[in-house]
């Protein structure tokens, strides 16, 4: 009886060293924490989120269109600072904001004249962007309020949303089931892995909308931050910067990234593509060297001494540098976001695919299963 009482507990103590850390979040006490955030226009309730890990990195997350509200990481003196713009209030979002860190779909970027063809089939999009649809249209993921997966979501760790978007939802074809997981980890990244799944023939292109400065917010714009695009090709466009087809090199152009470069080098460089996008708005095409997760982008600030590398599934990436920040938002703390006071690095399948079959394909079929990971790894030079 002795021994199989020294057996018992001996089994029983293995047992709780080998249950994962975070294998009780469904208990009461360490249910997902939540603080009320504001009302959508429908008068749904919107909450925010807090994921942290040990080093000092933060993310604040609403359930109102996904977005990063903040986002805190430490500096080259372990100081953690706000990086990403935005606001103090979700009215704020609601009554004006360029996307300030959404969740973007059905389809990021742009398609041209809110047009396409499927299978035989042509489907008309809201144009709300001049001639063109863009970031999924007047109502897009950035605009509804997501749902909660307690049961899949790790308390202070990881927030799992999710969203059906119905048949003919913004003009696009088919109920798009889409699972979106934010992460923060150990190693002071910021993981958005996308999922989704359709019961009809539909496109999909998920990204995420942050801006950001890593100097933070109100300390001045991005023009000396140096930035490595991982591309030697990008996507020209025309005047409504929609691409033209063409896969253009990067030599011997202001599109040159290819090793770290003062952003503001040659913003003002008078390449008919400059003017286009009046400044930097434009997909470039990811040299890809495994399957997988590749380097994507690199972003160095000096003052901070801040690092941000951006590892990803995806084909493309959209730089943007902010252009059309005027000083008129007011953000967090009353900070007016003046012209191009942050920048976005949008993972993506390239700008108005479904009308280019020649890029990589945007197509979502039953039976599929988009899925798509993007990550943004920080860190910093003493």
């Amino acid at each position: 009886m002795f021994q199989f009482k020294v057996f018992f507990f001996a089994l029983m103590v293995t047992t709780i060293l080998a249950t994962p850390v975070y294998a009780s979040r469904e208990t009461k006490a360490n249910k997902l924490k939540r603080e009320y955030f504001g009302k959508a226009p429908d008068g749904t309730v919107a909450y925010v989120y807090t994921l942290k890990n040990h080093s000092g990195m933060e993310a604040r997350i609403t359930n109102y269109g996904g977005i990063v509200v903040s986002l805190l990481v430490p500096d080259k003196n372990g100081k953690p600072g706000d990086i990403v713009l935005g606001y103090d209030s979700l009215a704020d979002y609601i009554n004006d904001s360029p996307y300030f860190g959404a969740l973007i779909g059905r389809y990021g970027n742009r398609i041209a004249k809110g047009k396409f063809t499927l299978d035989g089939v042509a489907y008309k999009l809201a144009t709300n962007n001049g001639p063109n649809h863009l970031h999924g249209g007047l109502k897009g993921f950035d605009k509804v309020v997501w749902n909660v997966d307690d049961k899949k979501s790790v308390p202070g760790h990881s927030l799992v949303l999710t969203y059906l978007s119905k048949d003919g939802e913004e003009g696009y074809p088919g109920n798009l089931s889409v699972k979106v997981t934010y992460t923060v980890t150990e190693d002071n990244e910021l993981k958005i892995e996308y999922v989704a799944t359709t019961d009809k023939p539909t496109v999909v292109n998920l990204t995420h909308h942050s801006y950001f400065n890593l100097s933070g917010p109100g300390k001045g714009n991005i023009l000396q931050h140096e930035l490595m695009i991982n591309a030697d090709r990008f996507t020209p466009v025309d005047s409504t910067l929609i691409p033209t087809g063409e896969l253009r090199s990067v030599k011997d152009t202001p599109f040159d990234f290819m090793k770290l470069t003062e952003i503001g080098s040659r913003i003002n460089n008078a390449d008919q593509q400059m003017r286009f996008g009046g400044g930097y708005d434009h997909n470039f095409i990811l040299i890809k060297t495994k399957k997988g997760h590749n380097l994507a982008a690199q972003v160095y600030e000096k003052n901070s001494g801040r690092i941000m590398e951006v590892y990803t599934t995806e084909p493309g990436i959209q730089f943007y540098s902010g252009n059309s920040l005027d000083g008129r938002s007011l953000g967090k703390g009353g900070v007016k976001y003046e012209h191009r006071s942050g920048f976005c690095l949008e993972t993506q399948h390239f700008p108005d695919s479904p009308n280019k079959p020649q890029f990589p394909s945007t197509v979502l079929r039953p039976g599929e299963k988009y899925s798509s990971t993007t990550i943004y790894r920080f860190s910093v030079w003493e």
